[in-house]
């Protein structure tokens, strides 16, 4: 008998809307330049031009930040070419978006013993709005990063729960790499899943025994084995921890008011549809109390972990949704173990959002979204930056622009110059050439153009003869 005659009736419509969801993310490959896509594209490039694996540049700068996500970047791009690089990180992030959800599922399976309700979770984080329309696809760092820490935490779970030391020096691993991938709030996510599983008195044998100390000690060790091995690693190491304690710089009292009001409701808004529907569920008392104390046992540390992740964020002034990812799955587990508890017209009714959001998706995916970018801002950088190659043709060319349109304009340049190398920061002095600048600052050169994009404006600076050049 085949693996797909196996599946209960309940799995094969929820792989079948998992598989849908999936193929919704292939136009997002070919979307144009989104927001500061062109950052770890562009670092990618001029890491393996500079012939560096373990620092990120960009613009001839050191960003201080870690490289594991470039890493896969260029082993991709190098051998498929740099003008795919693009695409090429596009699909490493709906890559790690799936995997994501094909963990969840795995973990809510193998802990609650029913593969068919670990289907149904995963399905919903990967249509949570923000996830499907947005985050999901989108070239930054933070799917990537996200796919570590919860496989991290997920195999923390099952390596405590069966008492397996193999499955924590795997989470370990894991770890590691979404340090590398990004931040040192890694650390924070695994602890506070940590400092959960203490609570039941098996687990905490477990946690505290002497093997299980040592893989735990090695595994907090990573990012002081990291700074010490890469150039300048105590100077990175202080300014990545400064990032997360400037997180805590205060507003004034009525914006910070406004923040813990509206944050919750913001993230539980863009993680609809099932959240709004748990919610819902929750209050009016539909969902049925488990039937197993060990259900009941994990639902309720999934609830723990993920408050408990949630607190720092919320209390913290700074910081925007996407740097929640990594308990999205856990706040998918939780709504969908709620709708799954309330009966089969909450499962059904659950069915029809979940439509619905692959619909809308759909939508935007292969007319709103190419719509926008045709007629407000997208193709306008990849014109701009053809425009530009045209105007400064064999002239020296330089970018101070970081914003999220100067990145995309310098990113498109990069692809049409190549083989050229990436653009760099102007020197201090140069005689003559041009420079993609954010302002009409005189200090760098003399307005040459001016170029409106959707919202924002963008100028081309020359000095020196360059600025004899016919427009």
């Amino acid at each position: 008998m085949s693996a797909l005659n196996k599946l209960s009736v309940n799995e094969k419509k929820y792989w079948l809307l998992f598989a849908i969801a999936a193929i919704s993310f292939l136009p997002t490959l070919f979307f144009y330049y989104v927001g500061e896509e062109g950052i770890f594209p562009m670092v990618a490039q001029e890491m393996w031009e500079r012939g560096v694996w373990l620092k990120q540049y960009m613009y001839g700068s050191d960003m201080q930040h870690n490289p594991l996500f470039n890493w896969l970047i260029i082993i991709f791009s190098a051998p498929l070419g740099w003008e795919h690089v693009l695409t090429v990180t596009r699909i490493l992030t709906v890559s790690s978006t799936i995997v994501t959800a094909l963990t969840l599922a795995w973990t809510a399976g193998r802990l609650f013993q029913d593969k068919a309700f670990g289907i149904f979770a995963a399905l919903g984080y990967l249509t949570m709005i923000d996830v499907l329309l947005y985050h999901g696809w989108l070239s930054y760092v933070d799917p990537n990063y996200a796919m570590f820490i919860f496989a991290a935490i997920t195999t923390l779970w099952v390596s405590v729960r069966e008492g397996r030391i193999s499955i924590l020096a795997l989470s370990g691993v894991l770890l590691t790499c979404a340090f590398l991938s990004k931040a040192l709030t890694a650390y924070i996510f695994y602890g506070g899943v940590l400092f959960v599983l203490l609570f039941e008195m098996q687990q905490r044998r477990f946690l505290l025994q002497w093997r299980t100390l040592l893989v735990l000690l090695m595994t907090y060790a990573g990012p002081f084995i990291w700074y010490a091995i890469i150039p300048d690693g105590m100077a990175q190491g202080k300014r990545m921890f400064g990032e997360l304690t400037n997180k805590f710089a205060y507003p004034s009292p009525l914006e910070y008011l406004y923040r813990l009001i509206g944050f919750p409701v913001e993230i539980l808004t863009w993680l609809a549809p099932l959240t709004l529907l748990a919610i819902y569920l929750w209050l009016r008392k539909r969902n049925l109390k488990e039937a197993s104390a060990t259900h009941q046992l994990l639902f309720i540390s999934a609830c723990w972990m993920l408050l408990l992740n949630f607190f720092p964020y919320w209390i913290s002034p700074r910081g925007g949704m996407r740097y929640l990812m990594p308990i999205y799955p856990l706040i998918a587990l939780v709504a969908a173990r709620i709708i799954w508890q309330s009966g089969d017209a909450a499962l059904a009714l659950a069915r029809k959002w979940i439509i619905a959001a692959l619909v809308l998706k759909f939508a935007a995916a292969l007319i709103l979204f190419p719509y926008y970018q045709s007629h407000y801002r997208g193709e306008n950088y990849d014109e701009t930056a053809a425009d530009i190659l045209m105007l400064t043709r064999g002239q020296a060319l330089y970018t101070a622009n970081s914003t999220a349109a100067g990145l995309s304009v310098t990113a498109y340049l990069n692809m049409r110059r190549l083989p050229a190398p990436v653009l760099q920061l102007p020197p201090a002095e140069f005689a003559s050439g041009f420079i993609v600048g954010l302002t009409a600052d005189e200090a760098l050169g003399k307005v040459f153009k001016k170029y409106r994009l959707g919202g924002d404006d963008m100028y081309l600076l020359c000095r020196g003869e360059a600025c004899n050049s016919p427009h």
